[in-house]
This record gives structure tokens, sequence and C-alpha cells, in this order.
């Protein structure tokens, strides 16, 4: 009994506790729009704003209250240093989209300076860190690939966290915030409608509980796309969850740091307040949760508190880049932007920046980086597809009401997962991840 409490946790951010959002109604009767923007968080949500001071014709639904899935859960850290992805990228696809990924989400970083700086967001400049534990060799290949594409990164023989380390990445000058004091400024006065689920798309025509949405153009910013027989996304990702909690009296690291190892530790201050990241697992599988988190803390901040704890759900491209733009080669005015690895808010502003040009017909210099057509011929096309495969076959008490995976009881939040595409479940079936819509059978 004992080990369970301690596992568990009130499942509330230190945001949903510092921040209050607007209010929208619900859409009651059809609508005729321009570009209809189906999902509330902060992609979404930057994407009207852009649209707004556009003078665009637009309409932003959600099914729920904005910002009540994904963006509440963030660890708030905008950087343009996404894990050691730069390496990669360089020997996947060359220096010239290595190069552009890296001044997308510089340019991404900027904006939400410059955006912040008429907003009480607590927006504070901070150097970002990737250290490792063990593996100093892919700290310095990812150093040589930044300094391939002339990124002003520096590598640190040391760290201040208390994890022995073998040296990290820095990239200085990064930021951090309170990601929903920002969008409750950004998105007061926007056309939004809440309480507005969606069931049935018919071309780019949204079909409501209350009504129809004509649109010209959709962008679909549902973390997780919701339409299958196009782009192929549930193929193209698998989710994985993290957890954090939010410590008095522990320490101030002076930056922001992560682990390359995805089964790492985050750090990162707000306040007061030390904000610890960890524990994680592929959606639907086992792993260290809170338990871990509280296990370390008690070690190395015997006197600290915990104020919060909560948990983030992320998609994972194949390739390590966000798929933004078209949703499909055959849906030429429906757009996406997912799979943000971990990095939602630099994500999520090149995302809005992308697309608001696209709808509008303007040339975006980044987009090809981060075409959802680009090749899928990735290792990790068949760590997916034999995950789904394997749990297709796996005889359960629940199945996914998406495309029929078994589903897994997690112990640590109460909640029937799925192994296959990241949903997620009440114990009596309610939805709480997509890209399910309905119960589970």
């Amino acid at each position: 009994m004992t080990e369970k409490i301690e596992c568990e946790a009130n499942k509330k951010s230190v945001w949903e506790q510092t921040a209050s959002l607007p209010q929208f109604p619900k859409l009651d009767g059809d609508i005729h729009t321009d570009v209809l923007i189906i999902g509330g968080g902060i992609a979404g949500i930057l994407s009207a704003y852009f649209l707004h001071q556009s003078g665009v014709k637009y309409v932003l639904v959600d099914k729920g209250r904005i910002c009540s899935g994904i963006t509440h859960d963030t660890t708030a850290k905008i950087t343009a240093q996404h894990g050691l992805v730069y390496h990669k990228i360089l020997a996947d696809r060359g220096a010239y989209f290595s190069q552009m990924y890296l001044k997308a989400n510089e340019l991404a970083l900027e904006k939400y300076c410059e955006l912040s700086k008429s907003i009480d967001c607590d927006f504070e400049r901070r150097d970002n860190y990737v250290y490792s534990v063990y593996n100093r060799k892919i700290l310095e290949k990812e150093m040589k690939a930044l300094q391939k594409i002339r990124s002003d990164a520096e590598f640190c023989e040391n760290v201040i966290i208390p994890k022995k380390t073998v040296g990290a990445v820095k990239f200085p000058n990064q930021a951090q915030f309170n990601p929903l004091k920002f969008i409750a400024a950004i998105s007061d006065g926007l056309n939004i409608f809440e309480n507005t689920f969606i069931s049935e798309m018919i071309g780019t025509t949204a079909v409501t509980q209350s009504g129809k949405i004509y649109a010209d153009k959709v962008i679909a910013a549902t973390h997780f796309p919701f339409i299958n027989k196009h782009g192929s996304y549930f193929l193209k990702l698998y989710q994985h969850r993290s957890y954090v909690i939010a410590l008095k009296n522990a320490q101030n690291v002076d930056g922001m740091y992560v682990d390359e190892n995805k089964k790492g530790m985050s750090f990162r201050n707000y306040g007061k307040l030390l904000l610890l990241g960890g524990g994680g697992h592929r959606t639907g599988k086992q792993g260290g949760n809170w338990c871990e988190l509280r296990a370390f803390a008690k070690t190395v901040y015997p006197k600290a508190h915990e104020e919060y704890s909560w948990a983030a759900q992320d998609c994972i491209s194949l390739d390590g880049v966000p798929y933004i733009g078209q949703y499909s080669k055959r849906t030429p005015n429906f757009y996406v932007a997912c799979g943000f690895n971990k990095w939602g808010m630099t994500s999520a502003m090149v995302s809005a920046l992308i697309l608001s040009d696209l709808v509008l017909g303007k040339q975006n210099d980044f987009a090809e980086v981060f075409n959802p057509s680009r090749s899928i011929l990735k290792s990790q096309l068949f760590l997916n597809g034999f995950e789904a495969t394997k749990n297709l076959l796996t005889v359960s008490e629940h199945r996914c009401p998406h495309l029929g995976c078994a589903l897994k009881w997690n112990r640590a939040e109460n909640s029937w997962d799925c192994p296959c595409h990241g949903s997620r479940f009440s114990e009596n079936g309610k939805v709480l991840d997509n890209p399910a819509n309905g119960t589970f059978k």
C-alpha cells in the first residue's frame, strides 16, 4: 500500500494553479469560415493568433477547454536544443536542412521573446544543457555537427545538477516561462469555441454535435492526428509519457537541463520551485514514473517538500523532426502540426509560423524541413509496426477504439493505456488522451 501511495500524484501542474484562462462559448449551429483550426493547445492558439493578426476569417474549436490536454503538462522550456538531434539530422538530411531546423527554432525562441515583452508570463532567459551520464562520445558527435552548422553551442565539462555526468552540450540564452499565463494573454479576444466536439470530417467540412463548420482550409493541431486514412500517422508516431514533481526547498540549478537518454531526468526552476522530470516510458509500457523521481529527491534533496506532481505525453516522430505542413499529398487544403518530440514550445511556434503562411498562400522557407510527406523509411517505423502487430494479437480485457489494440493497465495513473498509438482512458472508459475519440471496448 505504501508503494502505491508514493507512486500516485495529484495530477495538477504548477501552471494550472498559477494561471486563469479565459472561457469561450460552445458552438451552436452552422458556421462558415476561411480557416478552421481543430485543437486548442498552444500550437492551435498560436496559429489562430497569427491568422487573427493577418485579418483572416478563422474559427478555432476544442472538444473541451483550451489547453486542457498536453499544453498544461509541459515543463515549458523554450529552446532550439532538442536533445541531441542535430548530428542525426545532419547525417540523415545534410547541412542545409540541419541549419534550417536550427534557424526555425531560433526564430521561434525570438518570437516568444518578442511577444512576452508585453505579457506577464514569468518569461526568463536561461541557458539550456543536454547532459549525459555515461556517453561522452555522443556529446562530442553532437558538438561536431553543431560546429558545422555554425551554432553558438558550447561543451561543458561540469554541470551543477546532482548527477555525475561526463559533460554537457550548452545552448546559451534560451528561455523558460509560464505557458498558461502566456496563452491567457494571447487567446483573449480570439474566435474560439470550447466544448465543441467534431465527430466527422467530410472534406474540409466539420460535423459537430450541433451543426457543421464549413471551411475552405483546415489545420489539425490535435496532438495526435485524428484522421487515419490520410498521412499514415498511426505508423509515423508513437507516444511517450514522462513525469514531473515540483519541489520546494530543493536547489536553484540556474538553467534548464535534460538527459540525452530518454529514461533520464530533467531539471529547471520556476520561482522557488525545482521542477524535476523523468521516470519516462513508452505509453502502455512500464516505467519509473513518480516513484523514481521521489526516490531520487529523497536521496539528494532530503529537506525538500513536494508541492505539485503531474505527467506529460509526447508524440515522437520517426526521425526526431516534427510533421508540420500539408496533412498528406492527397489533402491540399488540410494541414497538420504534430510529432513535437518533447519540445512542444518551440515546435508549436514553428508550426504556427509555417501553417499561417501556408494557409495564406505564402512561401515559407522552413516548410520543406518539416514536410509531413517526407520519407518514412526509418528504423523507428519497423519498431512502431512491430509494437502495433504484437498488441493487436494480445488478449486483453479492453481494446482501444482507435485501431483495436490491447489496452494495458497503468497502475501509477489508474488508467488504461494503448501501447500502439498512446490513447489513454479512465477506469470507466472516458478518453484521456487521443487519438481515440470514444470509450474503449
